[in-house]
């Protein structure tokens, strides 16, 4: 359908030349537009073309946090499979969602010695989740990241983290709890983010699960959003011109209700930009 728009579009200007036609840069943004919005709405190009959107390891709490903003998403669980078969599904897909997890081994930031502090660690997941980054950000896939996802981000673009909240930081703020569904605390988000363009929210309370954090930003990223105790609840690309769409948050949005302004619109944002993606493939590949 959306080809023969375009062919009719051209055929009616061979036949009734107009004085002002639109522009072909002008038609291609609107089609790509279109494109995207037939993606964005689940209805894709053909029965049965759907979003997808690779999960660096599924949990129903995420896969449900995706689909309250697009029924029609298809989430692909990229933990069950080797990391080259992963890799294979990820070019697959229309984003990645880095989700949350066990710590990250403090070997990839230079901290092996403080390894007995951390608590319960994957070696697998860790390899995966930034052999998954790495071909994401090549392909400028749009990547949005969970907890350990926001914290193995800043890794893989040479961060670091700090090993444990309550003995290197103190416990102002309490980050993590024995019933992790009641733990909240407030988060503050410069205005001048792209977080902050996508939430309209400037602070919030938020649902938080964690006793690792952000120590040193890597060069290549933004803080976006902070907790009372200055720790980095957030980041973004420092300069994203030229860059894919990548949002990193502390909490856990797929917690929280869809109605809370660091939740849901962030799970539409990311849908949005994955239809983008999604739509920008289909032009390459007609």
């Amino acid at each position: 359908m959306i080809l023969n728009f375009y062919f009719c579009r051209n055929q009616y200007y061979f036949m009734h030349p107009v004085k002002h036609p639109l522009p072909e840069k002008s038609f291609i943004t609107a089609l790509f537009c279109l494109l995207a919005w037939f993606l964005m709405t689940g209805q894709g190009f053909s029965q049965g073309v759907h979003l997808k959107i690779g999960l660096s390891k599924a949990t129903p709490n995420y896969e449900n946090w995706l689909k309250r903003s697009n029924p029609d998403v298809v989430p692909v669980n990229l933990y069950l499979l080797p990391i080259d078969s992963a890799l294979q599904k990820l070019v697959e897909c229309d984003g990645l969602l880095l989700t949350g997890g066990e710590d990250v081994y403090p070997g990839w930031y230079g901290k092996e010695n403080d390894t007995a502090r951390c608590t319960e660690m994957n070696r697998h997941r860790d390899s995966l989740d930034i052999a998954l980054i790495s071909k994401a950000l090549d392909v400028k896939m749009p990547v949005f990241a969970v907890c350990r996802g926001h914290q193995i981000m800043n890794v893989c673009l040479k961060g670091t983290l700090i090993i444990d909240i309550p003995k290197d930081v103190g416990t102002q703020i309490i980050h993590q709890c024995d019933d992790y569904l009641q733990c909240f605390h407030s988060v503050t988000v410069p205005k001048n983010s792209l977080l902050f363009s996508i939430s309209k929210c400037d602070s919030a309370m938020v649902t938080s699960n964690h006793h690792q954090a952000i120590e040193r930003l890597s060069p290549m990223l933004g803080a976006n959003a902070y907790s009372k105790d200055m720790l980095i609840e957030g980041i973004e690309w420092q300069h994203p011109a030229g860059k894919s769409f990548l949002l990193g948050v502390q909490w856990h949005p797929e917690r929280m209700e869809k109605t809370n302004q660091l939740s849901g619109p962030l799970a539409d944002e990311f849908i949005k930009q994955a239809a983008l993606f999604a739509a920008s493939h289909q032009l390459k590949n007609k």
